[in-house]
């Protein structure tokens, strides 16, 4: 091979190798400028872009007249962001002191090191939580737009109450850095009152400070509730409930089925929980079951109110008539056993009416001795007891018993004895607070109400099917039982019309009451009033271990007499 053709040879693969390698860095740039275009200039812009969320506020809960129940309050932290220099300045240090002395805690030395290493790694640091107004104040003042400092701006939620209505508002529990309604209205109404939470893009420089921002997506507040309390009403119930008592009270407007107030005791406050709870405090919680809303979720003997019932299947099925007399020696012989009396010395001659008012139980013995239970537990039902009243919040249904329901759990008969228990409101007869008020407002509208919480709710109701007649009986009665009868301290309140009637529950055999407190018997007290030319309301006042009626009662007149002051208060001021 000449010279002239290896030269040749050596050009063109010369050539060739360039080509080669142009195609290469062709390709490559045609990879990395087309083909990877989106990809690297998302890198790019991910480099000075940081998207944020804004988060919502969550929605209010107020009262029928819009006092507020649970809000929200800004809180205001303080952040040390760094710059990226390789120590901190003597300028810097003078911020850091000054600093330190408007903070109710001073800087620690500890965190002092930390705010020198983010300070050169261009981190952020919290210096303080929830910085006061004041605080706030001497911060701005001081250090106007500076650029170590970052002051973001949060909501968290406010109970400004405290206590008050507790079981009916709930409470926030923090889920994976997030609150979340845990129990009440923010935990059963979350959604619409969670709201929708906004988008914020930033760009920021090379140490992370924000350059320029625009609102992506805009954050949607939660809803507001307007529950059917009424603040005023509810601030009288919570002051002359019984401190040391457990326990329900409840207000409920009997044609509407609006719960106008609602105490559960124990009670507690639900700011408690926007921080973490120690044990001790969580332990108390439990142990005094302070969680348990009473009036849905917690159920009781009716005792005494039960006669109610009892006196209605009676009058409808021809068992008594209207102008019958029983008469009363102290007890009563059934099945070779006496049955007591609440007064063991005997109430003597008493009409049908007046054994309702004093609670007479020979009456109710004699009843029991003759009516079918099954008939007994229909009537019952018709009141609405034994099935959810179907109010927001979830409630027991409580029990009545029959037949049937004796030989599935039991695999018993029933005895004739056992329906002189029930129709004395004892025996295994179980009932919610609610279910009671419910019942209550039965007896003078003719129908069963939804009980209702927010006002937005519709008002549903269901036929009484009880006749006229005999509810006119039942009305007679619980006003002989103020007058004259068990509710007698109620009796000539001016301006203050009230048909009542109380109840004694037995939670264990009377021979073992003295052992202990918690086997006293609980006290019933239900009531409809009228207070002057007021809307009508009704009422339950229920104590845990009482005793016997007498607190329950005396809880309510007290209820009555301060919503009395407050009606002639606001006559006052109108007039």
């Amino acid at each position: 091979m000449t010279a002239i053709a290896s030269v040749r040879i050596k050009l063109s693969l010369l050539i060739i190798g360039c080509i080669a390698c142009f195609a290469v860095i062709t390709a490559r740039l045609y990879l990395l400028q087309i083909t990877q275009h989106h990809y690297f200039l998302t890198l790019c812009t991910k480099n000075y872009t940081r998207m944020e969320p804004i988060l919502s506020q969550r929605g209010s809960i107020t009262d029928i007249n819009g006092v507020l129940l649970a809000t929200n309050r800004p809180v205001v932290d303080l952040y040390w962001h760094g710059t990226h220099k390789r120590r901190l300045s003597d300028q810097q240090n003078l911020v850091l002191d000054s600093i330190d002395t408007i903070l109710t805690e001073p800087l620690s030395d500890d965190l002092k090191t930390q705010i020198a290493i983010c300070e050169r790694f261009g981190r952020k640091l919290l210096l303080a939580r929830d910085l006061s107004f004041e605080q706030l104040s001497q911060v701005v003042e001081q250090f106007p737009n500076h650029p170590n400092l970052d002051l973001p701006t949060q909501f968290t939620r406010l109970y400004p109450n405290g206590p008050l209505a507790s079981h009916i508002v709930g409470f926030l529990g923090n889920i994976r850095y997030e609150d979340v309604g845990k129990m009440g209205l923010e935990k059963l109404c979350e959604q619409d009152l969670r709201g929708e939470d906004g988008l914020l893009k930033k760009k920021i420089n090379s140490v992370g400070k924000s350059l320029e921002q625009a609102q992506i997506k805009q954050a949607a507040s939660g809803m507001t509730l307007q529950t059917t309390l009424d603040f005023e009403m509810q601030k009288i119930a919570e002051l002359i409930f019984p401190a040391e008592s457990a326990g329900v009270f409840i207000i409920m407007d009997p044609k509407t089925g609006a719960i106008k107030a609602l105490v559960s005791r124990p009670t507690f406050d639900p700011n408690i929980f926007l921080k973490t709870v120690d044990m001790q405090s969580w332990q108390e919680l439990l142990e005094k079951k302070a969680l348990l809303n009473r009036a849905f979720d917690a159920c009781y003997p009716p005792a005494s109110i039960f006669k109610l019932v009892t006196t209605s299947a009676a009058l409808e099925q021809g068992f008594i008539e209207p102008d019958d007399i029983v008469y009363c020696k102290g007890y009563y012989e059934f099945g070779g056993y006496r049955h007591w009396c609440v007064r063991h010395t005997g109430h003597g001659s008493l009409s049908v009416q007046e054994a309702l008012a004093e609670s007479c139980n020979i009456l109710f013995y004699h009843i029991g001795k003759h009516i079918n239970i099954d008939t007994l537990a229909d009537y019952a039902r018709r009141f609405g007891l034994g099935k959810k009243t179907n109010v927001l919040f979830p409630e027991k249904t409580g029990l009545i018993p029959d037949r049937q329901w004796k030989q599935q759990t039991r695999h018993e008969r029933w005895w004739q004895g056992e329906t002189l228990s029930t129709a004395i409101g004892q025996g295994f007869l179980l009932v919610t607070p609610i279910q009671i008020i419910r019942m209550i407002a039965s007896i003078f509208e003719g129908y069963l109400v939804k009980p209702r919480i927010l006002e937005s709710e519709i008002i549903e109701k269901e036929p009484l099917r009880i006749s006229k007649k005999t509810r006119e009986f039942l009305q007679q009665g619980m006003r002989s039982a103020v007058t004259e009868g068990t509710g007698r301290r109620l009796n000539k309140l001016k301006d203050i019309e009230v048909y009542a009637k109380t109840g004694t529950a037995q939670v264990s055999s009377l021979k073992f009451r003295t052992l202990g407190t918690n086997l006293l018997e609980h006290a019933w007290f239900v009531a409809h009033c009228r207070i002057k030319e007021e809307q009508p309301f009704v009422l339950v006042a229920l104590l845990e271990h009482a005793g016997n009626s007498r607190p329950a009662t005396i809880t309510a007149k007290n209820f009555l007499l301060e919503y009395r002051k407050l009606i002639n208060s606001r006559t006052l001021s109108n007039g």
